[in-house]
């Protein structure tokens, strides 16, 4: 698994705060990259480019060498002049870089230390969807690189499909199967669905349009161009299909819910959208997994107009995050979407990229679905956000509710967007003997204990997650008697925890 930053802030502070000041405690990363530069530009350099373009930026540095530490020592630039010119040259060959990204301030040059050495800066920013993938040498599938915490990587055939696939702004469920009959479509789940649009839309225009035009004005059928005639389009398949026919059309097609309440037993219930059992498409998948979802969520009695009201903002959030999952899965990328609920927590996960990123994500205000026509259908029966407000309004709900907040994240090779929701509250008063235990244990804190709460405190940066191990070489002291100190750190408010036991981080508060 490939983890990034939970936010692209730390980088973004570095591009508008590059201060030398600090250039002896700045370490390579995955946002940050040190090359010497001795007899010119390095080859690597458009393999970086390429790799910080194609997930969420980043910053390379020329004249400098990461030392054996991990520090750094700048070895400057012997014709500073001609290095930039030559950059300028190579990244605006289309032979070389397909696209260029930057400005002539991207591109920034300062003098570091008593040598006065002088070291060139570039801020490499995120592609835009439509400009992806970014590649070298003129070649698309040899050519586009991704970051990870070891460096630039090659991306696989699969992934820069994904990213040509992301391009256009007609989602991929648009397209017309001009293969298929509309006969190949699964009618008691169209039934189902038109009285569900029908019970919350009284009067709704498409209420009196028969099967064939009601698909059609929803976007689940459309005219072939290659014979005129009236066939499902991707996005009528994967909603109204059987699984059968759609894993012709999306061989990766894959739909998976296990309930996983007992640590003795691998899951307590499941849904399969290959077992047989069911049609196996999205709308009955959504149902299906919706209503075990919901069956534990204690609701708050609550009345208007004397009636119960049996629906409440989490069951509300609950169906935006399912929705969300369906409709911006990549039904192309391998694994499928897996939702997982265990006692306390709802892991949904689906294939493909955040195509906003997850900080847009995570912020709102942007609707930019995979599946946009999937979006429509969930709408027009009241699920799902189109301004993008879905996301943030989870967060919020969670907040109101008092449950730890909800953790995005973005896996790559292969892609991956996996959202946790834990049901567990936050910790926000402590008892009166845990205060008394903590009291006691702060009087006892000895000279070298607190000299590492400082080292991990001065370490960690700015909303960016850290695992016990990334720490025990920072402290000299072993994985166990690292997890005691964050643990204590923890308790002390001091840090914050992302509240699992297995895979557990930490992170300033």
């Amino acid at each position: 698994m490939l983890t990034y930053y939970e936010t692209e802030s730390e980088m973004i502070n570095l591009i508008n705060n590059f201060n030398l000041s600090q250039f002896d405690d700045y370490r390579e990363d995955n946002r940050r990259e040190v090359k010497k530069a001795n007899g010119g530009l390095p080859v690597s350099l458009w393999d970086t480019y390429s790799a910080f373009a194609n997930c969420y930026g980043g910053v390379i540095i020329l004249g400098v060498k990461e030392e054996k530490d991990g520090s750094w020592k700048t070895t400057g630039l012997q014709n500073e002049a001609k290095l930039r010119k030559d950059f300028w040259d190579t990244i605006n060959n289309r032979k070389k870089v397909n696209i260029n990204l930057l400005s002539d301030d991207d591109v920034q040059t300062y003098t570091v230390g008593e040598n006065k050495d002088v070291i060139m800066v570039i801020y490499v920013p995120m592609a835009k969807r439509e400009q992806k993938p970014v590649y070298i040498n003129d070649d698309l599938f040899n050519g586009t690189f991704r970051r990870n915490h070891e460096g630039d990587y090659h991306c696989t055939r699969l992934q820069v499909k994904a990213m040509l696939r992301d391009q256009t702004e007609r989602t991929m469920d648009m397209e017309v199967l001009d293969k298929v009959s509309m006969e190949d479509l699964n009618y008691e789940t169209i039934q189902g669905y038109r009285n569900s649009h029908r019970t919350l839309k009284r009067g709704h225009p498409f209420e009196r349009l028969n099967d064939y035009e009601y698909l059609r004005s929803i976007g689940a059928a459309a005219i072939s161009d290659e014979d005129g005639q009236l066939h499902p389009t991707a996005a009528g398949m994967l909603m109204f299909g059987n699984e059968y026919n759609i894993v012709r059309y999306f061989p990766e097609y894959f739909l998976d819910y296990r309930e996983e309440n007992d640590p003795t037993i691998r899951w307590t219930d499941r849904v399969q959208s290959s077992s047989g059992e069911w049609s196996g498409n999205v709308c009955d998948f959504y149902f299906r997994v919706y209503n075990k979802i919901i069956k534990d969520i204690k609701v708050p009695f609550k009345m208007s107009g004397g009636e119960r009201i049996d629906d409440t903002s989490v069951h509300k959030a609950i169906r935006e995050a399912l929705a969300n999952c369906l409709i911006n899965a990549d039904y192309h990328g391998v694994r499928g979407v897996v939702i997982r609920k265990e006692p306390d927590k709802l892991i949904l996960a689906n294939p493909g990229y955040v195509r906003t990123g997850k900080k847009q994500m995570r912020l709102g205000g942007e609707s930019d679905p995979r599946n946009k026509t999937l979006m429509k259908m969930f709408n027009l029966i009241n699920i799902g956000e189109r301004a993008g407000s879905g996301v943030p309004n989870i967060f919020n709900v969670w907040k109101d509710e008092g449950w730890i907040e909800p953790v995005i994240e973005e896996r790559f090779d292969p892609d991956r967007t996996v959202l946790s929701l834990s049901f567990q509250k936050k910790a926000i008063e402590k008892s009166d003997r845990k205060k008394a235990t903590e009291k006691k244990r702060q009087k006892k804190v000895t000279e070298k204990t607190q000299s590492q709460y400082n080292t991990i405190f001065n370490f960690m940066k700015e909303d960016v997650w850290y695992k016990a191990s990334d720490l025990v070489d920072v402290l000299g002291v072993k994985e166990t008697r690292t997890k005691e100190l964050l643990r204590n750190l923890v308790e002390d408010g001091m840090l914050v925890d992302n509240g699992v036991t297995k895979g557990k981080k930490y992170k300033k508060n």
